[in-house]
């Protein structure tokens, strides 16, 4: 999994607010893709793992109505045959951490996706099994549910998140197995039995069952508690001055929505997040297809702070130099995305240091500290 810095890029959307009987419709999605029935729990003893009795609340996180409105739900990727539950996620959270899914035992997902970097990696580039480098910077994690198209990798190459969750397993950089080697391996460990059968009825042990877990634990990451949350709430129209934010604060949040920066479009909804991959100028001559012409996926901006280095290749190693990308370093292509273009060159934003302060003091705004602390998503192996 790959990261890229969330491209600034552009274009004004105007706010839509989702409807009650859409909120109602993903309550009920919610509740009823849920197993919250602990009485035929198979107890986990283990002493390798620190669980609660009574599983994590995964399944039914309920999120405010602000976070909600503005077309979120239209963004989720979970498909009917494989919605969250506690038990699923529980056993994801425990695949997440487990260096077994790698050839050595040196390397698990969270290797590379740190919880306290928003589930990234803060290297440029993150280190496999063997010490070798992976080609792009890991993206992170957070609210990787609300992407509408599903798609996963820097070049979207995974069609689902299913099937996302096998290739860096399978990866001859990163970790190295074959799924036959992966179901062996995991099958010696004796506390998968109770969290296979808790998760799926059984204690089969399949690859695709690996992916399934490790789908629900990843989708369960939703970010919602950051400062922006909390002004949204409170005044529920971004287009208002927040009252918990300073001037610099909301005159960023200005311009970020404005048609003179034109960002929320590819990175809309308050998820922040793109719909389609983008070419944004990187660099004249493409040295890397991405997608396809240098496009590459525009993840979400939730905790970007805590996300770089930025950019699919980690080029950037802070928000300034982001900022200044989009300001006045775009690089013209012909396939670069025609809301940085003007005429046949390049748009320049022509922003003051003022203002591109105010923009990084805004995105500093979406840091969620609850959820990189938040210990159901924490690694639950004892140290």
């Amino acid at each position: 999994m790959k990261k890229f810095l969330f491209p600034l890029l552009i274009c004004f959307v105007a706010f839509t607010a989702c409807s009650n009987d859409d909120e109602n419709e993903y309550i009920d999605i919610v509740t009823d893709n849920s197993t919250n029935d602990t009485t035929n729990d198979i107890i986990i003893e283990s002493n390798i793992l620190d669980l609660p009795g009574i599983p994590f609340n995964y399944a039914n996180i309920e999120l405010p109505n602000s976070f909600l409105n503005n077309g979120v739900l239209n963004e989720d990727n979970t498909p009917n045959n494989n919605p969250i539950t506690d038990h699923g996620a529980t056993l994801g959270r425990v695949l997440f951490y487990d260096t077994n899914l790698s050839k050595n035992n040196t390397i698990s997902c969270a290797s590379c996706h740190k919880q306290s970097n928003g589930f990234s990696d803060p290297s440029r580039f993150s280190t496999g099994f063997e010490g070798g480098l992976t080609a792009r910077n890991s993206m992170g994690l957070a609210n990787a549910r609300f992407y509408e198209n599903g798609r996963f990798f820097w070049d979207e190459r995974a069609e689902s998140l299913e099937e996302q969750t096998l290739m860096p397993v399978q990866d001859l950089v990163e970790m190295g197995l074959t799924l036959t080697e992966l179901e062996d391996k995991l099958s010696q460990e004796d506390h998968y039995t109770s969290l296979f059968i808790n998760a799926f009825g059984d204690e089969t042990i399949t690859s695709e069952r690996v992916a399934l877990a490790l789908s629900q634990f990843i989708r369960s990451m939703v970010s919602y508690e950051s400062k922006f949350d909390e002004g949204l709430a409170q005044v529920n129209n971004i287009e208002n001055d927040f009252p918990n934010f300073t001037a610099s604060e909301n005159r960023g949040k200005a311009l970020f929505i404005s048609n003179r920066t034109r960002c929320f479009e590819c990175h809309n909804t308050n998820v922040f997040v793109g719909d389609a991959p983008r070419n944004i100028g990187l660099d004249a001559i493409i040295t890397d297809e991405g997608a396809g012409g240098g496009r590459f996926k525009v993840p979400s901006l939730r905790n970007i702070e805590l996300t770089g280095p930025y950019m699919h290749d980690g080029r950037f190693v802070s928000l300034e130099q982001v900022i200044e990308h989009y300001n006045s370093r775009v690089q013209n292509n012909p396939n670069l995305d025609n809301r940085l273009r003007q005429g046949n060159g390049v748009r320049r934003l022509n922003l003051t240091n003022d203002e591109k302060q105010s923009l990084v003091d805004f995105l500093l705004t979406l840091t969620d500290n609850n959820f990189v602390n938040d210990e159901k998503y924490g690694d639950p192996f004892i140290q």
